[in-house]
C-alpha cells in the first residue's frame, strides 16, 4: 500500500560527507529497442530547486525512478561534497504523484507513519511512543493538526503535505517530487512551495521537482530542465522560458499556455 514512499539511506553519517552536488551523467533508459530517454546530464545543487518540465512521455518520471535505482539505466550518478570529493550514498526522499488507498478505510495519518517507520503492516502497528516524532515531522509541513485524521478525509493538498512529511523522516539530502501538487487548489499550492523554500533555506536541501505548472516553476525554481526524451534546455527560468524551443514543445504560440508563461515570467521574482 505504501511501497512508493521510500528512502534510500547512506550507510552511516561517517561514510557520507555533506552532499553539495548530485551529478547525473549520460543517463539513459532503454527497454528493448525503445528509448525512454538518453543523454541526460544535469547537476543538482544543494539549496536549490531544480524543476523538470516537458510534455507527457518525455521521460521525466522515469528519470526519478532511475535516480532511485528502481529501473535499469545507463550512465553514472555521482554525489560530491563542497570539495568535489565523492561522498557516500545520501538519504533520498521521494513523494509520488498519487497514493492509492481505500478512502473508506479507517487508516489515520498516525497509522501510515507508524507503518512506514516500523516497516510493519498498519494493522500490526501500535507503537504510541512514535507520536512525538510524528508530530515533529508533521509540524515541518504545517500539518501537525492532521495526525489523527483519516487519510480518506484529507483534501488533496493535506494528503500531499502528509506524504512530504513522510519523505522528510529521516531528513533527506536529496528530495524527489513527482508532480506532488497535481490537482491541489491555489492555497495548497502556495503553502507547498513555501515549505519547499523553508527546506532549501534551513536544510540546504537539493530538490528535484517534476511539474506541469509553468507559472509556479517560473516563480520558484532556481534551475529548469526541459526534457523531451533528452535534455533540450537547462538554465534559469528566464533562460528556459524565453527560448523558442520551449514554446515550440509546449505549443505555446497557439494559445492559452503562452499567456500563462508570459505571466510566469513577469512574476519571476523568486517567491521562494
Amino acid at each position: 500500500m505504501f511501497k512508493n514512499i521510500m528512502h534510500h539511506h547512506a550507510s552511516s553519517s561517517e561514510d557520507c560527507a555533506k552532499l553539495c552536488c548530485t551529478r547525473i551523467e549520460d543517463f539513459a533508459v532503454k527497454i528493448g529497442h525503445l528509448t525512454i530517454f538518453e543523454d541526460v546530464n544535469i547537476h543538482i545543487h544543494c539549496g536549490q530547486l531544480t524543476a523538470i518540465i516537458g510534455p507527457n512521455g518525455a521521460g521525466k518520471s522515469t528519470l526519478l525512478k532511475a535516480i532511485l535505482g528502481e529501473v535499469p539505466h545507463q550512465g553514472k550518478l555521482h554525489y560530491v561534497d563542497a570539495k568535489g570529493k565523492h561522498t557516500g550514498h545520501p538519504v533520498i526522499g521521494y513523494v509520488p504523484q498519487y497514493l492509492r488507498f481505500d478512502v473508506s478505510a479507517p487508516t489515520s495519518v498516525m497509522d501510515i507513519f507508524m507503518a512506514c517507520l516500523s516497516k510493519r503492516p498498519v494493522w500490526l502497528c501500535s507503537d504510541k511512543s512514535l507520536r512525538p516524532r510524528v508530530e515533529k515531522s508533521l509540524a515541518r509541513v504545517h500539518a501537525e493538526h492532521l495526525i489523527d485524521r483519516r487519510l480518506g478525509a484529507l483534501s488533496g493538498g493535506e494528503l500531499q503535505r502528509v506524504l512530504l512529511a513522510l519523505a522528510l523522516d529521516p531528513m533527506p539530502d536529496l528530495l524527489l517530487l513527482d508532480e506532488p501538487v497535481s490537482g491541489v487548489d491555489q492555497n495548497g499550492l502556495e503553502l507547498f512551495y513555501e515549505i519547499l523554500a523553508e527546506l532549501r533555506e534551513k536544510e540546504d536541501m537539493a530538490i528535484i521537482l517534476i511539474s506541469h505548472d509553468l507559472n509556479m516553476v517560473a516563480r520558484h525554481a532556481d534551475q529548469v530542465v526541459l526534457m523531451n526524451k533528452s535534455v533540450v534546455l537547462n538554465g534559469t527560468p528566464d533562460e528556459v522560458f524565453s527560448d523558442a524551443r520551449t514554446r515550440h514543445i509546449f505549443g505555446m504560440l497557439a494559445g492559452g499556455e503562452a499567456s500563462a508563461m508570459d505571466s510566469g515570467e513577469k512574476q519571476n521574482g523568486r517567491d521562494a
